[in-house]
C-alpha cells in the first residue's frame, strides 16, 4: 500500500519511543522481538544509551518549560528572550481555560495564554504593544516587558498598563527600553517586534463603501492645520509587504488635510476585504495582514512605515430614511473617570442616546466606572486611542464610525455640559434643523467656569459645585449632521470644514450654550493641562503660543498653583444648571445625587 511523503520522511528519520533508527512492518512487539534478535551486544547497548538519552531530552524540556517563575527560555546566540511568565499556576489554568488554549507542556500547571505581539510602536515616553485579536490578558503586575537583547535583568520591567476591549486588540504599555532594542513580554509566544517611530508612521485606515475610498491617518508629513494639502503630492499603498514594490498596489490620493488622507480603494482591495472580513475577525488572521501606507510622489519618494490594517466602516444603507439615533456625542479624554457618570447620566436625561468614548490612554480607572452603568440605559461604546496628540484625527475617525446611526453628534469635552437656560429641549433644537439639509452644523457659546472659591475636588460634581464663571464666552462648540462633513475631514478645535453649499448656524445664548467647567480646582486643572490631547494645541509647561485662549492665562508654563487660584476666573455667578440638576436629579428622600 502506498504511505504519503510524511510517512516516508518518519520513516526515514526514525523515533524516540522505538529506540531506533530502522523501520518495518507488522505490530510494535513483532517489529521489537525481529530487532532484538538480530542486533548484537553492542548495537542493544547503543539502542539503551539512545533511548536513555531520548528520554532525557524529554524530561528536561518538560522541566524547562513548568520549571517556575526563574525560569528564562532564551536563545543565547542572539539574546532574544522567548518565554518568561511570573504567574501562579492557578491564574494560568484560568486564563487559559477561559481563553480555550491548549496545553504548552503536558503538566497541569503548564497551559499558557496565547498572546501574540502584531506592532509596536515608540512613543516619546514609552513603548506601545498592539496584541493580536483575541489575546487574553491579565493585570498589569502579573506579566514583564523584555527587551532585547537580554543581557541584563534591569531590561525586565512591569508595564505601566494594560487594556482589552471584546472586539479589538488588545494593548499594553512597556517603559521605554534602551535605544534600538526590540521589546516583547513575558506571556508572548512572538518574537521581540522592533518599535516603528510614532513621529512618522500610518496607524490606522477606514474603509468608506459610500464612494469606495480608504480613509488613511498618519503622522509625518507635517501638512498645516485647517488647510488642504496638494493631494497630487501623494498616492495609497496597499499590501502585505510595503518594502517590495512589485507587490503593492497604488491609487490616487484624492484629498489631504491635517493627518488624513483620503484615497480610491483599489477594486483588488475591496474584493480582497469582502472575502477575509467577517463579524469576528476584521481583516483577517493572516500573520502577514494587508496595510494600508502613504507614499510621497516624485524624486526622493518614501512610503510611510505602516500599521494601518483597514477596517471597514458600518456598511452604508441609501434606503435608511431614518436613523438609529438622533444624538450621539463623541470625546476624547484621558484620565477622566471620576467626572464621567455625572456627564453621561445627565446628557442621558436631555437627550443624548448615544455615546462614543475615545480612551487615550487613561490609567484611573475608566473600564470599571462604565462596568457600573447599565447598557440598556446607556449606549456607551468605549473605544481604545493609543495615538499621542492626535484629537482631531480621533473625530474625524469618531464622524465617520458614527455617520450611519447618529443624525446629529456633539464634540464636547468631559468637563463640558449643555444647558438650556430657557424652556426648549435639545430635541426642539434638533427638530427645528433636521429637516433643513443645508444646515450641517450648529454652534452653541461656551461659558468658562472658574473655581468658584474652592480648594478640594468637590464630591457631588461639577455642575453643582461651580457657579462663578468669566462674563464672556470664551469660544464655541460644534453638534454636526455627519453626512454634511467635507470629504477632506479637516476640523479644529472641534469644528469640521462642510461640504459645499452647506452651512452652519450659531444657536443663542438663551437657547443653548455650554457649561465648560475648564478652571477646576488646582489638582484637577493641573493633570488636565499638562498633557493636552489637541494635536495643535502646546501642552502648558511648553514655551509656544504662550498667549493662546487654549493655554492657562497668565500662568505662564510653570506647574505652580497661584495663590489666588481659588478666586480666578469669576466675574459672574451662575447658578442656572445647578439649580436644574437639584431640581430633576436629587433624591427627595436622601438629598442625593445619582452620581
Amino acid at each position: 500500500m502506498a504511505i504519503s511523503a510524511k510517512e516516508r520522511k518518519l520513516s526515514r528519520l526514525g523515533s524516540c519511543k522505538g529506540g531506533a533508527v530502522g523501520g518495518g512492518g507488522g505490530s510494535p512487539a513483532a517489529r521489537g522481538h525481529r530487532a532484538s534478535a538480530a542486533a548484537g551486544p553492542q548495537q542493544r547497548l547503543f539502542a539503551a544509551l539512545f533511548a536513555f538519552l531520548c528520554a532525557g531530552v524529554v524530561v528536561l524540556g518538560g522541566v524547562h518549560v513548568i520549571g517556575g517563575a526563574d525560569v528564562l527560555v532564551s536563545d543565547a546566540a542572539s539574546f532574544r528572550p522567548v518565554l518568561r511568565t511570573a504567574w501562579p499556576s492557578a491564574t494560568l489554568n484560568a486564563i487559559s481555560s477561559d481563553a480555550g488554549k491548549q496545553q504548552a507542556g503536558g503538566g497541569a500547571g503548564s497551559v499558557l495564554p496565547s498572546v501574540q505581539i502584531r506592532h509596536a510602536v515608540a512613543l516619546p515616553d514609552q513603548v506601545l504593544l498592539i496584541l493580536r485579536d483575541g489575546s487574553v490578558l491579565p493585570a498589569p503586575d502579573q506579566f514583564e516587558c523584555l527587551y532585547s537583547p537580554f543581557n541584563s535583568s534591569e531590561l525586565r520591567r512591569l508595564p505601566l498598563s494594560a487594556a482589552s476591549l471584546s472586539d479589538g486588540p488588545s494593548l499594553v504599555h512597556c517603559p521605554a527600553g534602551p535605544s534600538g532594542v526590540a521589546v516583547s513580554l513575558s506571556l508572548s509566544l512572538s518574537p521581540p517586534a522592533a518599535p516603528l517611530q510614532w513621529d512618522r508612521l500610518v496607524y490606522t485606515a477606514l474603509i468608506d463603501s459610500r464612494d469606495n475610498t480608504t480613509v488613511v491617518f498618519a503622522k509625518g508629513m507635517n501638512l498645516r492645520p485647517g488647510r488642504l494639502g496638494v493631494a497630487s503630492r501623494y498616492e495609497c499603498v496597499f499590501g502585505r509587504d510595503l518594502s517590495k514594490p512589485k507587490h503593492v498596489l497604488t491609487s490616487p490620493v484624492i484629498s489631504a488635510a491635517q493627518e488624513i488622507f483620503r484615497c480610491v480603494t483599489p477594486a483588488r482591495i475591496r474584493r480582497y476585504l469582502r472575502m477575509t472580513t467577517d463579524a469576528n475577525n476584521n481583516g483577517g488572521s493572516d500573520d502577514k495582514p494587508m496595510l494600508a501606507s502613504i507614499r510621497t510622489k516624485g524624486r526622493g519618494s518614501s512610503t510611510l512605515p505602516s500599521i494601518a490594517q483597514p477596517e471597514p466602516l458600518p456598511r452604508y444603507n441609501r434606503h435608511r430614511r431614518q436613523k438609529a439615533h438622533s444624538m450621539c456625542v463623541c470625546t476624547m479624554l484621558r484620565n477622566q473617570a471620576r467626572f464621567l457618570r455625572e456627564w453621561i447620566v445627565y446628557h442621558s436625561h436631555i437627550g443624548v442616546q448615544r455615546w462614543f468614548i475615545y480612551d487615550n490612554n487613561s490609567d484611573d480607572g475608566l473600564e470599571q466606572v462604565l462596568n457600573t452603568m447599565d447598557p440598556s440605559r446607556y449606549n456607551v461604546t468605549r473605544y481604545l486611542w493609543p495615538w499621542i496628540k492626535s484629537q482631531e484625527a480621533g473625530f474625524a475617525h469618531c464622524a465617520l464610525r458614527a455617520r450611519e446611526s447618529c443624525e446629529w453628534v456633539g464634540f464636547i469635552d468631559i468637563d463640558e455640559f449643555l444647558h438650556f437656560p430657557a424652556n426648549q429641549t435639545l430635541q426642539d433644537v434638533l427638530r427645528n434643523y433636521s429637516n433643513r439639509p443645508r444646515i450641517g452644523e450648529l454652534r452653541t457659546a461656551c461659558h468658562s467656569f472658574g473655581p468658584s472659591g474652592r480648594t478640594k475636588i468637590p464630591k457631588k460634581g461639577v455642575t453643582t459645585s461651580y457657579t462663578c464663571r468669566l462674563a464672556a464666552p470664551e469660544r464655541h462648540k460644534s453638534i454636526i449632521r455627519p453626512d454634511t462633513l467635507n470629504p477632506s475631514l479637516i476640523n479644529v478645535v472641534h469644528h469640521f470644514h462642510l461640504k459645499e453649499g452647506v452651512r452652519y448656524v450659531n444657536i443663542g445664548q438663551g437657547v443653548m450654550l455650554i457649561n465648560h467647567y475648564k478652571y477646576q480646582v488646582w489638582e484637577v486643572f493641573k493633570d488636565k493641562f499638562s498633557g493636552r490631547v489637541a494635536t495643535y494645541v502646546a501642552d502648558w509647561q511648553d514655551e509656544e503660543n504662550v498667549g493662546s485662549r487654549d493655554r492657562a492665562p497668565g500662568l505662564g508654563t510653570k506647574p505652580v498653583e497661584p495663590e489666588d487660584w481659588p478666586r480666578r476666573f469669576c466675574e459672574v455667578f451662575d447658578t442656572g444648571l445647578k439649580d436644574f440638576v437639584h431640581k430633576v436629579f436629587t433624591d427627595p428622600d436622601t438629598g442625593s445625587l445619582p452620581w
